[in-house]
């Protein structure tokens, strides 16, 4: 890997070096979420009907396949079960917030931090019983989170014999929670470093984030079989183009109408009810993100610790994040 300390041509503010290991880091994630998701679908019994197996489906789940984020929804189950205290799932929230909200992509200060953030929740904690809570969260809060159009649209894909994966910056644990529960192939994901059955505290590469998706779907493809030209992607967020453009059949939600304009792209809308979901939320990005940021400022500096005000914070955050530069 290069070192980040040579000095070398910069790019938008990031030395062509440091650019260079960012993408190697991103290939890691991506080989590493294909390889398990190529692993967990081997338990899988086979499709009911004739398979297509050059063909496949790839969706985003924060915003295209249920409302909100996963990973908060995560965070305030655990919290709600005393594993974090409300100061540390407010400070991973603001931490997330700023490069959600932030519509461009992250450096590697930027990355670095989202890192730290995104291994405190696993950190030291054994697979097993995180995977356990996953599924008991998914009943509590996710599952009616779903967008019905999404889901029925995946189904789809797969009554036409062609299998079909989640592609989050989530754990990758807590997506095969998601897939595994709609009846889906498997799921790409951030993956955590495991020795014993317990999270050491290191990612293998980067979260599965923009980039880093796209490289899981092209590993996933070649471990598999798969006709990326046949493939389709969905997904509402401007991070995951390189993910769309890696397939024949990209679907970006209409969020995306004004690249999918320039591409050629249609735009297809499977998110039924979220206008009245979201009809108080402002459509200006900076809007959302100062709104969210006076939640979390709020409840910081009043220093309120009980999960009530935890909860409402969460759930205020939850409405506001999804757009534009969800996981």
């Amino acid at each position: 890997m290069p070192s980040l300390r040579r000095r070398g041509r910069r790019t938008g503010g990031v030395t062509a070096a440091a650019a260079a290991a960012e993408a190697e880091l991103e290939e890691l994630a991506g080989a590493a979420s294909a390889a398990a998701a190529t692993e967990e679908e081997a338990a899988l019994p086979a499709p009911a009907a004739a398979p297509d197996p050059a063909a496949a489906a790839f969706f985003d789940v924060d915003g295209t396949l249920m409302r909100g984020a996963s990973i908060f929804y995560f965070a305030r189950g655990l919290s709600a079960r005393g594993y974090f205290s409300t100061r540390d799932v407010l400070s991973f929230i603001s931490k997330q917030a700023r490069f959600r909200l932030s519509g461009k992509e992250a450096g590697p200060a930027e990355l670095a931090e989202m890192r730290e953030a995104a291994l405190a929740f696993v950190a030291g904690r054994d697979v097993a019983t995180i995977v356990a809570l996953g599924e008991e969260i998914w009943v509590e809060t996710m599952a009616e989170k779903v967008y019905a159009a999404t889901a029925r649209r995946a189904q789809e894909h797969l009554a036409a014999g062609q299998r079909v994966w989640l592609v989050t910056a989530t754990p990758v644990e807590l997506a095969r929670v998601i897939g595994r529960e709609l009846g889906l192939t498997g799921a790409l994901g951030t993956v955590a470093e495991v020795t014993d059955g317990t999270y050491t505290g290191r990612l293998v590469g980067v979260p599965l984030h923009g980039p880093a998706k796209a490289e899981a779907v092209r590993a996933l493809a070649a471990a598999e079989g798969l006709d990326l030209a046949r493939c389709a992607a969905y997904s509402d967020s401007a991070n995951d183009i390189p993910m769309l453009s890696a397939v024949g059949h990209p679907c970006p939600d209409p969020d995306l109408k004004a690249h999918a304009r320039e591409q050629g792209w249609e735009v297809l809308d499977l998110r039924t009810g979220r206008r009245a979901v979201k009809i108080a939320i402002p459509a200006a990005a900076g809007t959302g993100a100062l709104a969210g940021a006076a939640i979390a400022g709020v409840v910081l500096r009043r220093r309120h610790h009980d999960r009530s005000r935890l909860r409402a914070a969460l759930d205020a955050l939850t409405a506001v994040l999804p757009s534009p530069a969800r996981s």
